[in-house]
């Protein structure tokens, strides 16, 4: 497991640790703190360097952003990647794995160090060279694979991609961020019928019923023309899982992607959308044993007092970590409870949202 973090000039951190870590980790803190940006930050370094698995839409935000020129894409989705759009130093992101020893990776937006030139189709001459390609480039360090570079090269057509790679397309750990409303029905079937292929689909049907009881089937087909997943709630035919609702969804993405990640690093972005605080002790209980049963960290973030009540009543003061993000004079700090702070905290109504 990670168990701790460095974060320097990435997004909206300036200097922030975040430490001692735990196999459940609850993010808390009000909006525009930096909750999704540490678990994007937790992504970045699980990637090392590999700038195909870093350049991405989980990590760049580049949702409904429309590159229209050569240097848009440095401009709009890579810039606010460095902290007050500061580009002339580094982000880096460190840490400690406990199989691993320290770990680091460092972004830079520099400009490039080749530049490809193609002739021209009628007369044969070479273009002018441009000398404002930007480039994003990576460096990853750790005891196991030494130093491992990447850079992603955008030009006026592409973006292409380079690693130096000495262990063959190497990773500390394997890494998903679920965000709310992402996400895709046909890969959860997919994962489910590898799932029920290992015989394990009891998995997932046993999580989900901890939301909907009356849940007592669930299957992986493609009737509808297209691979979905259809439940059984004792009705007259079967239902597909998105019409049960938001939260039914969210908990099976959460499940099927903890089975994908031996050993790896779940990242849960607002980890009660779609639930009533009723179901989310039992939700947590969920984690915790596919957490256990996989070997997955996971890292979860919540605006819900009811949420954290839920995780304090489900696991226990020593279940799971508690961070608080804190903006304090412009600098976002975190605050992690220990266990007495957390009763406190907890039988105290105390805001640690």
């Amino acid at each position: 497991m990670l168990e701790r973090l460095h974060i320097r000039n990435f997004r909206g951190f300036r200097d922030l640790r975040v430490d001692p870590l735990h196999r459940i980790n609850l993010i808390a803190g009000r909006n525009d703190t930096g909750k999704s940006t540490l678990l994007e930050a937790i992504y970045l370094l699980g990637s090392a360097a590999d700038p195909q698995l870093a350049v991405n839409e989980h990590v760049m935000r580049s949702e409904g952003v429309t590159v229209a020129g050569p240097t848009s894409m440095a401009e709009t989705i890579w810039k606010p990647l460095f902290f007050e759009l500061r580009t002339d130093g580094p982000t880096e992101i460190a840490g400690r794995h406990s199989s691993i020893g320290s770990m680091s990776l460092k972004l830079a937006l520099e400009k490039p160090v080749t530049t490809e030139l193609a002739r021209d189709k009628e007369d044969g001459k070479l273009p002018a060279i441009r000398a404002d390609e930007p480039v994003l480039a990576f460096t990853y360090v750790d005891p196991q694979a030494g130093e491992i570079s990447g850079r992603a090269r955008e030009t006026a057509d592409k973006v292409s991609y380079d690693r130096s790679d000495p262990m063959d397309e190497y990773t500390p750990f394997g890494a998903a961020i679920l965000k709310p409303g992402a996400g895709n029905i046909k890969l959860d079937a997919i994962q489910l019928g590898k799932l029920r292929k290992q015989k394990r689909g009891g998995l997932l049907l046993d999580a989900l019923r901890a939301v909907e009881p009356k849940l007592q089937s669930i299957e992986d087909n493609s009737s509808s023309g297209a691979p979905m997943i259809w439940v059984d709630i004792g009705l007259r035919e079967l239902l597909s899982l998105p019409v049960m609702g938001n939260g039914m969804t969210h908990v099976a993405r959460i499940v099927l992607n903890a089975t994908e990640l031996q050993d790896g690093v779940l990242l849960v972005d607002e980890i009660e959308n779609g639930l009533h605080h009723s179901v989310l002790q039992n939700v947590w209980r969920v984690v915790e044993k596919i957490a256990e049963q996989f070997n997955v960290q996971v890292f979860a973030t919540t605006h819900s007092f009811e949420c954290v009540q839920a995780a304090h009543s489900a696991l226990g003061a020593d279940g799971f970590g508690l961070h608080r993000l804190e903006l304090v004079d412009g600098t976002t700090l975190c605050v992690t409870y220990d266990e007495d702070a957390i009763d406190g905290a907890i039988g105290h109504n105390l805001e640690v949202r």
